[in-house]
Formats: structure tokens, sequence, C-alpha cells
């Protein structure tokens, strides 16, 4: 299961990059290394939540320390960068937050291999994936859509990790089958973004 959470990260990203192709991106490197700071720091300082039992503690740890906040924080560093045009307005993010998550998943499977806990090892790669993939398909629709596209899609956005943390949370709390529902609906815009990538490449 460590082994799971260590690789799962780069091959995934790997798969994306031969859905979309091209070449090496410019500034990926930023993504690398600030990624590994982060998960560095956040490694050292512990968890900001005390997850306590099955309840609400452990919703909120699931939405800062372990799912929500995790996939989510590449887009906000990656927005900043571009408000500073260290990447370009045009790039795919999406491919950037994938990149910042090597390191993150290299760190965590180091610290929760101890825990053996396979909700751990391998349901939180698998949501921090759906959930990166989710919201660059989301974020891709906002610029030049409709004003219902763009807020459904801005709604998306927000609700996407709310939902993954959630998914973690019925799972980690043995509400198996309501968990497993919650991963499908994280899959879904996960599952869009890939078979647009897909025929996109293929064109």
């Amino acid at each position: 299961m460590t082994v799971f959470c260590f690789l799962w990260a780069p091959l995934f990203y790997l798969f994306w990059r031969s859905l979309n192709g091209g070449s090496a991106l410019t500034g990926g490197t930023w993504a690398l290394f600030i990624g590994a700071v982060v998960a560095f720091f956040r490694f050292f300082l512990g968890s900001f939540v005390n997850p306590g039992g099955f309840g609400f503690s452990r919703w909120v740890s699931a939405c800062i320390d372990v799912v929500a906040l995790p996939a989510a924080l590449p887009y906000l560093v990656c927005l900043v960068f571009v408000f500073f045009k260290i990447i370009s307005p045009q790039a795919n993010l999406t491919n950037y937050a994938f990149l910042w998550l090597i390191p993150v998943a290299a760190v965590r499977a180091l610290g929760w291999s101890s825990q053996n806990d396979p909700i751990l090892l391998m349901g939180a790669p698998v949501l921090w994936t759906t959930v990166v993939a989710g919201m660059g398909w989301f974020i891709q629709m906002i610029p030049g859509g409709s004003r219902w596209t763009a807020g459904s899609a801005i709604l998306g956005t927000v609700a996407l990790p709310l939902l993954a943390a959630t998914a973690y949370w019925a799972l980690f709390a043995q509400y198996t089958v309501l968990g497993l529902v919650l991963l499908f609906l994280c899959a879904v815009p996960a599952g869009f973004s890939l078979t647009v990538s897909f025929l996109e490449s293929r064109r």
C-alpha cells in the first residue's frame, strides 16, 4: 500500500501526459519544487486538525489535512503563478497540479506507512487525482462560457474537493456504499476530463 501511495501520482501523471502530449513543461520544476517544500513542511508540522473519532472533526481533517486542501492547493498556487506571469495564462494548469502531487504523495507515503491504513495509502491518492483532473475540467469551462456555464463550473470547482473529503470520511467511517458512490461522483468530472484530452490528442 505504501508503494501504491508512492507511485500512483507519478504514474498517473505520465498517463495524463500521454493523453495530452506536448513538450516538457516550462516552469514545471517550480511545481515539483514548491510541492516538495510544502510537503516537507506539512510532514514536520503534522496535522492541523485533531481528527478525533468518526464525526465532524474527522471530516474537517479530511478537508484540511488529507484530501481537499492538498489536492486544491496546487491550483491556488498556479493562479498566483499566472498572476505574476511565472507561467502563461494559456498553460494547462492541470499538468502543474499533477506535478505538484508527486512529491506530496512521496512524503505522505513515508508519513503514513506506519499506519498501514488502506483508506489513507490508497484512497487518498486516488481522490487527489480525481480532484485535480476534475477541477482542471471545471476551470477550463469558466472563461468564455455563458454566465450559467461559468457559474456551474465555479460551483463544481469549489464543491469537488469537499465531495472528495466526504467520500474519504464515509470510507473511513465504514459507510462503504456511500463512500463508493461519492468516489464515483468525484471521478465523473475526471472521466470527462480524460475523455476530452484523449479525443483532442487524436485530432
